[in-house]
């Protein structure tokens, strides 16, 4: 967890103030596309409602990687403790299963003291892990099967896994062979994936919000983040993280902002088509994303600004069944 400077455990409520009548755990959920402001708003909504947020980000468990991948501030906590950040080594591989094991540890400290979870992310599949309590099949690495399916290209991995689920493939990393790889190996184990859904006994009371904006508008956010992070030292951290012996090749699997700086720090890419090329790749990370969260019909959208009246009514009812 992350509490920041001065926080204290104000406001301490019985912990099943947040379940339901049917023992439940009440859990609200804060999902959308990249750059559509999701921190500021689980923020606000911690504040209102005795929440503490648990980030469900596949990029922000690793410590070191902030600029780029957006990691919340101090500051930008507002007070509000913060779970799933900085938990792993950026050189080790964090999967599905060690977020939904950190999350699950996270959700039983903050209702143990009467407080409200707030999962927080963009990393739809991670949610899914956790609201679903979906379990996969424990698939060892760096097997004979995925040295194998590595030296294949990644048009054919994509077929292949489009082919078994095609849920994933909508939102993996096209360019990422390795993620390409374990998630065939995944589905190949547990046979044809079936589309996801809500369990028959669910473990959680869950109310899902999402951050909407146009495309256009989202465009524009995107492009003015990416120049702020430029700004504010995304190659002098990419820099430092390739000096402290995070390999070229691991940063290239950690995807976007890593891969594209990386290949620039190498020379293989100008800085005025990295910058250039990043926008691109960030928009399309968006949309795979979107997508994602369209085969939710359970997320309550909301445009911007928020949270708004309409919102809190939302919430202040489920808070009360």
């Amino acid at each position: 967890s992350i509490l920041p400077p001065g926080t204290k455990d104000s406001k301490v409520a019985s912990p099943d103030l947040f379940m339901n009548p049917t023992h439940q755990t009440k859990l609200l959920v804060v999902v959308g596309p990249t750059a559509s402001g999701k921190s500021d708003l689980a923020v606000s909504l911690a504040l209102a409602y005795n929440g503490e947020v648990i980030s469900a980000d596949s990029r922000q468990v690793y410590r070191g990687l902030n600029i780029g991948t957006g990691k919340i501030t101090v500051p930008e906590m507002k007070g509000v403790p913060h779970h799933c950040l900085d938990i792993a080594d950026p050189a080790t591989r964090f999967t599905a299963m060690d977020w939904k094991k950190a999350a699950e540890t996270a959700i039983a400290d903050i209702t143990s003291r009467g407080k409200l979870p707030i999962i927080c992310g963009g990393t739809g599949f991670y949610v899914s892990t956790l609201i679903n309590d979906l379990g996969f099949p424990d698939v060892p690495a760096d097997t004979a099967e995925q040295q194998a399916l590595e030296e294949r290209s990644l048009e054919e991995l994509f077929q292949e896994l489009k082919a078994l689920d095609p849920a994933r493939a909508a939102t993996i990393d096209l360019k990422n062979k390795r993620r390409l790889s374990r998630a065939i190996m995944i589905a190949r184990a547990m046979g044809q994936v079936p589309p996801i859904q809500q369990p028959d006994k669910p473990r959680y009371d869950v109310l899902e919000i999402g951050t909407r904006w146009s495309d256009e508008k989202l465009r524009e956010r995107i492009k003015a983040r990416l120049e702020s992070r430029l700004r504010d030292g995304l190659v002098a951290e990419v820099t430092k993280l390739a000096e402290a012996g995070l390999s070229y090749e691991r940063m290239e699997e950690l995807g976007l902002e890593y891969r594209y700086v990386s290949e620039h720090l190498q020379g293989r890419l100008a800085y005025i088509d990295m910058v250039a090329l990043l926008e691109m790749r960030i928009w399309q990370y968006a949309k795979r994303q979107k997508t994602w969260f369209r085969r939710d019909p359970k997320i309550h959208w909301f445009t911007a600004p928020w949270p708004d009246e309409t919102m809190n009514q939302l919430i202040a009812t489920w808070l009360q069944q």
